[in-house]
């Protein structure tokens, strides 16, 4: 890349993500000015003469106000992010100025946020807040009226118009709720988030959501019940609201919710999972609840997520090559997969996976621990025996007698579009128990920038804290197998600290050794590979803009010749249950036709990568069983420990570390700590991290799954 791109692509980037922050605020403004009576006195009147279609009618103007613009962003989102590939490895300054913005901080109910995020939260509540207080001053002035017309009392009617603002409200939050949940989103990663990191946001907008929804129904029935028509819940409203609908989908969203508590959800997370499918009736009933075209205001989170959902299962239809996996002594394994070199992902990124002779429905999110760059073909995964699934999975692994072969899916990776450990001068890495696993693809990372680019890097501490001395195995994964060409471990100014708590010394007895596993996959058996090829982001512009435009025609046809010569427009003549059902169609239809069109052009574009790498390791197997020392050597050759790399590790038993002074002793002016683990190691890390005494240290917390 010339020098002139370098320069002309930041420039562009910035250009794109100012015109989605502007899209953005304008679509903020929509909200804001929505409930008042500017926007339905004059607005609202302007919008509809100036988009009186007999192919949209009254859902034309909603789509244009509330749909097109975010799917617009979500567009310039994958051009940014396709730019952003081209820059890689990235190289981003930290900005002292800001520092304030991303400090971290405790809050009971909310754990480590940080000032931006408290700000956001505190913006978004503010919004919800105004959006309720101007409905019902809107919705109030007409009360006195509505209560003549329906002869009951003022206060009956002040009730029911409190129950649908309530209701209104909720809809705001589900608007929002999906954009978290969106594993492949352009929008998160352009606005420097994770998949992993925003799931917390999900559960706030889908508390706050529930609770309304939920106050909605309590308020409905307690007006049913006030006024004598407690019949009204049977009501299906074929041309209005469907009461029914909405009950059945308040009901699934009570399990949704209910499951979703913390103390249930670690217990029960078998239940918490498939519980959670319940979101599809939920929006299916509550789409037919408020008729399609309210719900439109919701469509555009709904409608990424959808995309994203049917690649991943397109994606998850495939077997991958599961080629090795290494049994450790503290009852953990690390699994091995075959990846073709044009799957390009980021340390610390995600891959969920599914086994389905241990169970065909569970998917479960381990932290990729290979680097995509140090290790081309390898893409593995760490996994602790702690639940009922590892457990299943652990003693097929570990069997005297493994199995062959065993059938594997996968969904992903996913993860930070980005990375910014370069910009440190120094890399504090504490983890807790299984927390270790997303610094083991960091450490990787920076081996290949270091050995291959002749970059930089900072100097690493690790600080891992273990009960067992038997999870110090887990420590040789550090580094990549001793197979990996023109990689010099040397280099990297790496030191551990390594705390043991509950043994006062090393076991005398003899430790066991890591066992290795060769697998036999099967022909059908695939490479992960990129669901749309290298240039994804291309792809998902493509399929988002394809699909929509797909949509608007099947829509203005059916509005044209179908919905039209009935309702004339006026929103109240035809079935809003068909009308609702033909919208949900056609948008499952638009994504499915373009989203497989896709993702088959670019499995042929695969297929060819994945032949040359099958043929490979055929090529490999042959030659092992014409040499019976081959195998052996291969799997001697498999683990690089670290005292053999010089590296300095101390263990220290029967203690905690003193994080407070470790920290506060360190003397580089720009660090870096990345915590990962329990929620109480991570929170005292990020308090340290925040004192007045601590501001060369930059705090970060990783999510990590094994």
């Amino acid at each position: 890349m010339g020098s002139s791109s370098k320069v002309a692509i930041p420039a562009v980037r910035g250009a794109i993500l100012l015109l989605a922050v502007v899209i953005f605020l304008g679509n903020i403004m929509m909200w804001i000015i929505m409930p008042t009576d500017t926007y339905y006195n004059d607005w609202l009147l302007h919008i509809l003469a100036a988009t009186n279609s007999t192919f949209f009618g009254i859902q034309g103007p909603i789509m244009l106000d509330f749909t097109f613009p975010i799917l617009f962003i979500a567009i310039l989102g994958c051009l940014y992010l396709h730019l952003g590939n081209k820059l890689q490895p990235n190289f981003t300054p930290r900005d002292k100025k800001l520092r304030f913005a991303t400090k971290p901080m405790i809050v009971k109910g909310l754990g480590i946020v940080t000032l931006t995020e408290l700000a956001l939260l505190t913006l978004f509540i503010a919004l919800c807040v105004w959006y309720f207080a101007d409905y019902i001053r809107h919705w109030f002035k007409q009360a006195l009226q509505r209560s003549i017309d329906k002869d009951e009392k003022l206060w009956q009617t002040k009730l029911d118009r409190v129950g649908i603002v309530t209701g209104v409200t909720g809809n705001l939050c589900l608007t929002f709720v999906f954009y978290p949940v969106t594993r492949s989103s352009s929008i998160l990663p352009m606005l420097g988030l994770t998949y992993e990191s925003s799931i917390k946001y999900h559960v706030w907008i889908g508390n706050l959501a529930m609770l309304l929804f939920t106050a909605h129904g309590f308020l409905y029935i307690l007006y049913w019940i006030l006024t004598d028509q407690l019949s009204q819940m049977l009501q299906w409203g074929d041309h209005y609201v469907s009461n029914i609908a909405g009950e059945i989908s308040l009901v699934c969203g009570l399990c949704l919710w209910i499951t979703s508590y913390p103390k249930l959800r670690r217990k029960l997370f078998e239940l918490f999972l498939y519980t959670h499918y319940l979101y599809i009736p939920f929006i299916i009933f509550f789409v037919l609840h408020i008729g399609i075209g309210f719900a439109t205001i919701m469509l555009p989170g709904f409608y990424l997520f959808l995309i994203d959902r049917y690649l991943r299962f397109l994606q998850s239809r495939d077997n991958v090559r599961l080629v090795s996996a290494r049994v450790l002594p503290c009852r953990t394994v690390e699994l091995n997969f075959s990846k073709t070199p044009s799957l390009s992902y980021n340390p610390t990124s995600t891959i969920f996976v599914n086994v389905p002779t241990i169970s065909k429905m569970q998917w479960h999110p381990f932290t990729v621990t290979s680097s995509s760059n140090l290790e081309p073909q390898v893409l593995s995964v760490v996994i602790k025996c702690e639940g009922n699934w590892t457990k299943k999975l652990y003693d097929v692994v570990s069997s005297p007698s493994p199995a062959d072969r065993l059938q594997v899916s996968v969904e992903g990776p996913y993860g930070p579009s980005t990375t910014h450990f370069l910009r440190n001068d120094m890399l504090v890495l504490i983890s807790g128990g299984s927390g270790i696993t997303p610094f083991i693809s960091i450490i990787r990372e920076l081996i290949f920038i270091k050995s291959t680019l002749k970059c930089k890097t900072p100097k690493i501490l690790i600080i891992p804290i273990f009960k067992n001395s038997s999870n110090l195995s887990i420590l040789d994964l550090i580094l990549p197998n001793s197979t990996t060409p023109s990689i010099n471990f040397h280099n990297l100014d790496l030191q551990i600290e390594a705390y043991i708590t509950r043994e006062k010394g090393h076991p005398e007895d003899n430790p066991q050794t890591p066992r290795t596993v060769w697998f036999k996959p099967d022909s059908s058996d695939k490479p992960v590979s990129p669901t749309l090829g290298p240039n994804s982001w291309l792809w998902l512009a493509a399929i988002i803009s394809s699909s929509f435009v797909i949509f608007l025609i099947l829509l203005g046809i059916f509005n044209q010749y179908v919905v039209y010569p009935i309702d004339r427009n006026t929103n109240k003549l035809y079935s809003f249950t068909k009308k609702g059902s033909m919208n949900m169609l056609l948008v499952c239809f638009s994504i499915v036709v373009t989203a497989s069109g896709a993702f088959i052009w670019n499995k042929k574009q695969n297929a060819k990568e994945a032949k040359r790498i099958q043929d490979t390791e055929e090529s490999a197997t042959s030659r092992s069983s014409s040499d019976s020392s081959y195998g052996q050597e291969d799997i001697e050759m498999e683990s690089v420990s670290l005292q053999s790399t010089g590296k300095s590790i101390n263990v220290h038993y029967a203690q905690r570390p003193d994080l407070k002074r470790i920290l506060l002793e360190v003397k580089e002016s720009n660090v870096g700590v990345l915590a990962s683990g329990p929620k109480k190691m991570r929170e005292d890390v990020a308090e340290i991290c925040s004192s007045v005494h601590a501001e060369n240290l930059h705090f970060e917390s990783i999510s990590f799954t094994w």
